[in-house]
């Protein structure tokens, strides 16, 4: 039977941040399904982990019949969110913008076809009312509701407007004004009467509840989520380096399964809760054990196991766990040619190699070692392993039997130091 109360099942899960009006939208709940959306600009070509629980959260309101609108900010991304950026944000030029925007569409069909859910599922782009629209018409017709001084005081704008170095530009200012009109032209154009998005998406949430009370005397929603941080306490996104991406191709499953495995012991039951559908009562069975440790580590595999398949799908969370499975304990006869594309793409160090056969030359090109010498010491001590095998030859070279797919071996020095050869 479907859980009338959205809600409740929400703030089981610790998905809810704040929520506008909690009585008022309970009891329309009960009257009717509602149209819910969720907006995503798209700056990059691929949704990254900080998305994935508005895309959760959105796949909870569709599980209990409600209908889903995703916005792909296309004109939005050219103005960049100031939300909490202490500095502005890079802008693509429009050629990016649009190839993302197609990718990024693609994707969150996929997410929702994947899981068969993608009935009841709208994806439009704000650029289709923005591209109508003249400046004069726009700060007549839409800026005359905005108060500067409302504007300047929310805190996202006031901690920018204090950085000296930094400060704010006024396109970024104005992008409250935009991601309102957004949930104005949806609510007046599908009926939709919530906004999902992340808690530092408030006070662009609130400008478009207000904007609409306004325009057309009507009330409708806003429910934040919860942010996900980095143990630094910066919230996951796009970064130089370490980005989790959820494109198998710009992060492969494996490690996006690595990623769920190694989280901190202390937050694998509540990222159990948010981001798997596991029952409440088997996740409070593993939090129940005696046994920490060992109920913990069968956790993370229950929460690995079920976010990549989630995200990547089946075949390729089975993939990840091959990969694990060989690389952690030592069995690498069942790995199959697409496992060892992921341990290339990210998995592990990897060096390509032409014509050398030597184990030694190997050894170095590859930084297990810094020098024939110290590769040869390694042999000797029996700490370098081919394929899982202890090498203990100093005069090894490679034959056909160790070039698994005819393509690949791997390297291993003592217990963790990996290296995938390429031939």
């Amino acid at each position: 039977m479907v859980n009338l109360n959205i809600v409740s099942e929400l703030k089981n899960r610790g998905l809810i941040h704040n929520l506008t009006k909690e009585t008022e939208f309970l009891t329309i709940l009960l009257e009717k399904k509602i149209k819910v959306y969720c907006g995503f600009d798209p700056t990059a070509d691929s949704l990254h982990l900080g998305h994935l629980l508005p895309l959760i959260c959105m796949k909870r309101f569709q599980k209990n019949g409600h209908k889903l609108v995703f916005l792909v900010g296309e004109a939005t991304s050219l103005i960049g969110d100031p939300s909490f950026k202490e500095k502005s944000r890079k802008l693509n030029s429009i050629f990016h913008m649009e190839a993302f925007s197609k990718k990024i569409k693609h994707q969150i069909f996929n997410f929702f076809k994947r899981n068969k859910n993608s009935s009841n599922l709208t994806i439009l782009s704000n650029l289709n009312w923005f591209k109508k629209m003249n400046l004069l018409d726009f700060l007549s017709n839409i800026g005359k509701y905005f108060s500067i001084n409302s504007m300047i005081n929310k805190e996202s704008v006031k901690k920018r407007i204090k950085r000296i170095d930094q400060g704010i530009a006024f396109s970024e200012f104005s992008y409250s004004l935009l991601q309102a009109y957004d949930f104005l032209k949806l609510y007046q154009q599908k009926g939709v009467i919530l906004q999902i998005g992340g808690s530092d998406q408030w006070g662009n949430i609130s400008s478009g509840i207000n904007l609409i009370r306004k325009v057309t005397k009507k009330k409708v929603f806003g429910l934040t989520i919860p942010l996900l941080m980095q143990s630094n306490g910066l919230k996951f996104g796009k970064t130089e380096r370490g980005t989790i991406w959820l494109d198998s191709k710009k992060t492969s499953a494996y490690k996006f399964y690595q990623f769920w495995i190694n989280v901190s012991d202390n937050n694998i039951y509540d990222y159990l809760r948010k981001f798997t559908f596991l029952k409440n009562s088997e996740i409070d069975n593993f939090e129940g054990k005696k046994n920490f440790e060992k109920h913990v580590f069968l956790a993370k595999q229950k929460l690995a196991e079920n976010v990549t398949t989630l995200v990547h799908g089946k075949e390729k969370c089975e993939s990840a766990k091959r990969i694990t499975q060989s690389i952690f304990f030592n069995s690498i006869e069942n790995m199959k040619k697409i496992d060892f594309f992921q341990l290339k793409q990210d998995g592990i160090p990897t060096v390509n190699l032409l014509n050398s056969d030597d184990l030694q030359e190997a050894l170095v090109k590859s930084g297990l070692s810094s020098s024939r010498g110290q590769a040869r010491n390694m042999i000797l001590a029996n700490a370098i392993y081919v394929n899982h095998k202890k090498e203990k030859n100093i005069k090894y070279k490679f034959n056909c039997q160790d070039k698994i797919f005819g393509k690949y071996t791997l390297l291993r020095r003592g217990k963790k130091s990996y290296c995938l050869i390429c031939w």
